[in-house]
């Protein structure tokens, strides 16, 4: 009988394959598109593209031979891959971008000038600021520096307080981890490549330049936006067969020679990398705490040394970047309170499997939370600092509050997975995007859902807020998805407190009142949980958390984007927004940049590139 022979194992022309000679590194392109289809038209002004970075996209490593014929109808699971996310960082101290939105002023001066296009309706009165119960008694926003005084993460645990002995000797001095990932010979690092003048263009950086991390494949890059030859990286690492599928940077700790960078892999490690030293430390070795991917990783609010990472079996994990692993055996954690067998299977949980003030914190875990046993798509902190949001491929979202370890709403989505999630700058709103194709607005002082935003033709994958285009009343949204394109969206309390059918009745003011009778019918099918949250007080008052039923499409407020438009030719991914730019990247490596509108941004013709918010926030102080 005659066997076929096996296909061979690199595809011919494969670079780096047995006799196609040495592994060819192409490099990054700048390019500057011109035309009406490269500009976003908005009421306040046209947003320019101003340049499409695309980041090399390194083959496959040699070792890990790539699929030849792949099956789109096979079931077995691919590995976990991410498209190009960024994180960004300014060297010099800045005010955030969310106090521009506590302004010290009564409501009886003047209001920034908000154009049109995101202003309530005229017939929305002053009194709908007292009935939300958001305000204070001023009409404003509560001060920002409520979040700066959240207790720390395991404060009360004295085994968390001292590192280690060496504490006391510079407390200025910024930890670095131990190894030179250039020396490394570890084989999770394949190559590192830093620029030939490294040192010079890191003296010749602006103080108030961008600096920006991007995963490609197998490598991320380190790139300086405010240099003129940007598309050069400052280092290059390629690591063997692993992927960056998130990263972030601790903005506490980065200063002119330092900056803290934790990226999290698709096969669970984790990596604190010290760029300007070229050191490194790897966390989780071959999965000794949670061998599944991480899907997102973020440094914990006001906090030097600890972040959090979300792991794909459902799990959250807080690791410490200055402590050893040990493999992680699931501590017994008396349950808080006896629950009836039917209860058990239908209310969920926080299950605790290493609590903060677990005695035992010589090594990671810190802290070890299940949520459940869905992947975990994102999540994102609260501003208060006491509070996160967690989206997951079951279509669930919760809110949990994670100085107390405790689990406070759970909602769902209309249809399908929620894969990103974000709060407003204030901490009033949390905002989702899913599979259904929907933008989702909830408002965690009501518990409800307050808007669908309509627009998108596929899933929904990253949503920001735009802290220089929202105001205490007005806020704008910005999401981009798997269609390709990028929509905003503008909204304003006033309309978001007024549900549709009581909009068609009366014009003015919908009590607190009314927003409680409503919520109390939607949730009547869970009425056995109460809700008496208020997260934008900046305590919670809940005992128990909270399951939320569906709210239905007919009686939810459906809002239209103010702009929709096709930004690139792949799927997008990552969405941020500066104070002269907005930034999207895609799944092949497009990171492309457009500026804000020149013209509209206040009296002044010499204000720099940024929106008129901002702008005339100055001037309505003078």
């Amino acid at each position: 009988m005659f066997v076929l022979p096996p296909p061979p194992r690199y595809p011919t022309g494969y670079p780096g394959a047995p006799g196609s000679g040495p592994l060819i590194e192409t490099n990054n392109t700048l390019t500057h598109p011109t035309g009406p289809e490269h500009q976003l038209v908005v009421g306040e002004g046209t947003y320019l593209l101003r340049e499409d970075l695309h980041l090399a996209t390194p083959p496959p490593h040699p070792s890990e031979a790539p699929i030849h014929n792949p099956n789109p109808l096979a079931t077995t699971l691919s590995p976990p891959s991410s498209g190009t996310k960024l994180s960004l960082v300014v060297l010099a101290p800045r005010q955030p971008s969310y106090a521009r939105l506590y302004k010290l002023e009564t409501t009886n001066s003047t209001r920034s000038q908000v154009p049109p296009s995101i202003q309530e309706s005229p017939h929305e009165t002053n009194s709908q600021t007292s009935d939300a119960g958001s305000h204070s008694a001023n009409g404003v926003a509560p001060s920002p520096l409520e979040g700066l005084q959240a207790p720390a993460f395991g404060e009360g645990n004295p085994m968390l307080s001292v590192i280690n002995g060496k504490d006391a000797k510079d407390p200025l001095k910024r930890r670095k981890p131990k190894s030179n990932i250039i020396k490394s010979n570890s084989s999770f690092v394949s190559r590192v490549i830093p620029h030939e003048a490294l040192s010079k263009r890191l003296q010749e950086h602006n103080p108030n330049g961008l600096f920006a991390f991007a995963n490609v494949n197998r490598a991320l890059q380190w790139l300086d936006f405010s240099s003129p030859t940007k598309e050069e990286h400052m280092t290059k690492v390629l690591f063997t067969k692993a992927h960056a599928l998130c990263h972030d940077i601790n903005q506490i700790t980065k200063g002119p020679n330092h900056i803290d960078l934790v990226l999290g892999f698709s096969t669970g490690d984790i990596i604190w990398y010290e760029p300007m030293s070229q050191k490194y430390a790897r966390m989780n070795k071959n999965g000794v705490i949670n061998g599944s991917a991480v899907s997102d990783i973020r440094w914990l609010p006001n906090s030097e040394h600890l972040f959090l990472a979300s792991h794909m079996d459902g799990s959250l994990i807080v690791y410490d970047k200055e402590k050893e692993d040990a493999l992680f055996v699931a501590e017994d954690q008396a349950p808080a309170t006896e629950l009836a067998p039917e209860e058990k299977e239908q209310k969920p949980s926080l299950t605790i499997k290493k609590s903060v003030n677990s005695k035992n914190q010589k090594t990671n875990p810190v802290s070890y939370w299940k949520t459940s046993n869905s992947k975990i798509n994102a999540f994102a902190f609260s501003p208060d600092g006491r509070h996160f949001a967690v989206v997951s491929e079951d279509g669930s979202f919760r809110v949990i509050d994670f100085l107390k370890e405790q689990l406070l709403h759970v909602y769902t989505s209309y249809y399908g997975g929620m894969l990103c999630v974000c709060w407003s700058p204030d901490g009033r709103y949390i905002v989702t995007g899913g599979q259904d194709d929907l933008v989702s607005i909830w408002s965690l002082e009501d518990s409800m859902l307050v808007a669908r935003c309509q627009g998108h033709n596929s899933w929904v994958t990253a949503v920001a807020f735009d802290p220089w285009r929202c105001d205490e009343r007005n806020y704008r949204i910005g999401s981009v998805g798997e269609d390709c394109r990028l929509l905003l969206w503008d909204f304003s309390v006033g309309m978001l407190h007024r549900p549709r059918a009581a909009s068609v009745r009366q014009r003015g003011s919908v009590t607190s009142a009314t927003l409680k009778m409503q919520r109390s019918r939607t949730e009547g099918s869970t009425t056995r949980l109460r809700s008496n949250s208020n997260l934008t007080s900046g305590s919670v008052v809940d005992e128990e958390e909270v399951v939320h039923a569906v709210e239905p499409r007919a009686r939810t407020a459906m809002l239209p984007p103010v702009m929709a438009k096709s930004v690139d030719e792949h799927p997008l991914c990552w969405l941020g927004f500066e104070e002269d730019c907005i930034i999207t990247s895609c799944n092949n490596g497009h990171i492309r940049t457009w500026d804000r509108p020149k013209e509209g941004a206040g009296s002044d013709d010499d204000t720099p590139s940024t929106t008129s918010v901002s702008a005339s926030a100055g001037a309505s102080n003078a």
